[in-house]
């Protein structure tokens, strides 16, 4: 039996000002948000007219994705599943379920390790199947890539470029910042199975952009987006937090890249184009963000290579849910990766576990 479909899958987002509130009650479900902080957020969404970029961002790489597979030879229909938003996982494996998919793989528009951001996705898939029920899909996942070339080159072009915006006369005084999105310190302690795995893969990630760029440039890993309550800690410090200290001790002009990111959706806009922009402004920074790698051909040969990686080694009788492996199996055969991190296919059961809520 081999694999006989790719699911893309991604966190969703509003594609419209009635789509908004109904969504961000998805992101939040189950978590005791106060209704103040939903309509807070709900304004970055409405500034933009109620419509987040992340769907139209995936529609493009998903059409990419499926014009390099018919131009190298990869025979695979491509589905598209989201967390919080239309298409819902649920209603897209009925879809594939109908179509006679038995077996595909799963990649999540995420890089790194983590519970948000990687074990979710499973949580998500395995709460899908059991709505559709008997002869559901299953869905093995494809391995993180935070250290893959197709994702680290487009991220080094973009730095170049925002480098290139800055003022040359005053290199010898900017910092490079690279953002990720923060998550509680206890999620970040669970996340692998030694623990730390998110912070180090993105240290690695910032490491290897860097050197791809070519620069001296003296560089920090910072945090963004924030959404938790202020009681709980979170990895610290936040951009904003970060501008100020950097100007403090006089730095001139900083440029910004997020490596948590795979394209320029809303947390990036508003979150670094927004406030991030307005902070540097107020401290008399200069400010320049660079890009992301959204549908580059380098990330979109990325997601075939990762694929073709798979298909060499079709499924077997291993663990086929995404947390029944007690250990953590690690890929057996990754192809194109810069980095040193171990890198699983399979994750152990302890893997990345979700942070306690706080009593109320």
């Amino acid at each position: 039996m081999g694999y006989d479909a790719l699911l893309v899958m991604s966190f969703g987002g509003p594609e419209g000002p009635d789509d908004v509130m109904p969504f961000l009650e998805n992101v939040v479900r189950g978590r005791g948000v106060p209704r103040e902080r939903l309509l807070e957020v709900a304004e970055h969404y409405l500034h933009f007219g109620g419509v987040s970029p992340i769907n139209q961002q995936c529609r493009d790489l998903i059409a990419a994705i499926k014009a390099d597979f018919a131009a190298n030879g990869v025979d695979l229909p491509v589905y598209w599943g989201n967390r919080n938003w239309h298409p819902m996982m649920a209603d897209t494996l009925a879809r594939m379920k109908a179509d006679g998919i038995r077996t595909a793989l799963g990649f999540a528009t995420s890089a790194y390790g983590g519970y948000s951001s990687c074990r979710q996705y499973w949580e998500d898939i395995s709460k899908a199947q059991a709505v559709v029920g008997d002869g559901a899909p299953q869905v093995h996942k494809l391995r993180q890539f935070w250290d893959h070339p197709g994702f680290v080159e487009p991220h080094a072009d973009a730095l170049r470029d925002a480098l290139g915006r800055l003022d040359p006369a005053r290199r010898d005084s900017t910092r490079i910042v690279f953002t990720a999105h923060s998550i509680p310190n206890s999620m970040a302690a669970t996340a692998g199975p030694t623990g730390g795995r998110y912070e180090a893969q993105l240290q690695e990630t910032a490491a290897l952009v860097a050197a791809a760029a070519g620069t001296d440039v003296p560089w920090d890993l910072v945090w963004q987006s924030r959404s938790g309550p202020p009681q709980v800690p979170w990895l610290e410090p936040d951009i904003n937090d970060h501008l100020t200290a950097l100007a403090e001790k006089g730095v001139t002009d900083v440029a910004v890249s997020p490596i948590g990111f795979v394209s320029d959706h809303l947390e990036v806009i508003w979150d670094l184009d927004n406030e991030a922009s307005d902070t540097a402004a107020e401290l008399g920074l200069g400010y320049a963000r660079a890009g992301t790698p959204g549908h580059d051909p380098r990330y979109v040969t990325m997601v075939r290579e990762l694929v073709t990686e798979r298909l060499s080694e079709p499924p077997s009788d291993g663990p086929r849910a995404p947390f029944t492996a007690p250990e953590p199996v690690c890929a057996s055969a990754p192809g194109r990766r810069l980095g040193s991190i171990p890198v699983w296919d399979y994750c152990a059961v302890d893997c990345c576990k979700p942070p306690a809520r706080p009593a109320r």
